[in-house]
């Protein structure tokens, strides 16, 4: 009797060139995934894609731009042309809206002088982006055997954690961009992984910790390694992990 084929799981991480994205990329390769690379930049995305395939890992470089429909799509056919399926989708891309700076330092997310455009640049990215990339891949994750939703959101999204005067996060200034977006990411993971529990799609929100990129002018004190771990293990669930939660890699977060 000749052996059934076995299952080559696929994972799309947005946001994969660099930082928390591309460490969890090479860390997927090296649990033997077929990893796509989704960057804006077509040259960075091939650049990533090419330091994973030098390690020995399976990686192509897909350009997505989460704000652009067009390019949503494109990468949906690409993967229902070339793979059929898609086992892991982690939506990682994002913006602080603040240009290379910490939460600490957001001046001109106060609420009471905040720029719209920006929040609205903020959302579009960050919620309205994951939206429409989950969307369009659904079809194709439907079709994994075990289907993995990981959103990469933030501690600072825990309005437990930020309305505690006397908290850890008491020293951000207020936001009325960057964490209300990441807020809104994680009750948006909450209905998705309600919708999506009888077809056995397991969806959380995962929080990486303070980690040393870009968007934070490298002030974190986590490498992306170590930041990408727990979207790691959130995106390899067994069928029996959880879905709708908020994850840190010590474990749940309060909302």
């Amino acid at each position: 009797m000749s052996e059934q084929p076995t299952h080559q799981k696929i994972a799309l991480v947005t946001g994969a060139n660099k930082g928390i994205g591309r460490a969890a990329a090479e860390q997927l390769a090296a649990l033997g995934m077929t990893v796509l690379i989704g960057a804006r930049d077509p040259r960075r995305g091939e650049e990533a894609a090419a330091a994973v395939r030098a390690a020995g890992g399976d990686a192509h470089a897909v350009t997505l731009d989460v704000t652009d429909p067009a390019t949503v799509q494109e990468v949906a056919k690409h993967v229902e042309e070339r793979f059929g399926h898609l086992d892991v989708l982690i939506n990682n891309a994002g913006i602080t809206g603040s240009g290379q700076v910490s939460p600490a330092d957001a001046y001109d997310q106060v609420p009471s002088t905040v720029d719209l455009d920006m929040v609205r640049a903020v959302f579009e990215t960050n919620v309205f982006g994951v939206i429409a990339v989950t969307n369009a891949m659904l079809p194709l994750l439907r079709r994994s055997p075990a289907p993995r939703i990981v959103n990469v959101s933030s501690h600072a999204a825990s309005l437990t954690l930020t309305s505690d005067p006397g908290g850890p996060f008491a020293t951000l200034l207020p936001s009325a961009a960057y964490s209300p977006s990441k807020t809104a990411l994680t009750a948006l993971t909450v209905q998705y992984a309600n919708e999506l529990r009888k077809d056995g799609v397991l969806v959380n929100a995962v929080a990486p910790g303070y980690v040393d990129t870009d968007s934070n002018n490298h002030s974190g004190y986590l490498t992306p390694a170590q930041g990408a771990a727990v979207l790691v293990r959130l995106a390899t669930l067994g069928a029996d992990g959880p879905t709708a939660g908020f994850f840190g890699e010590d474990g749940p977060i309060p909302w």
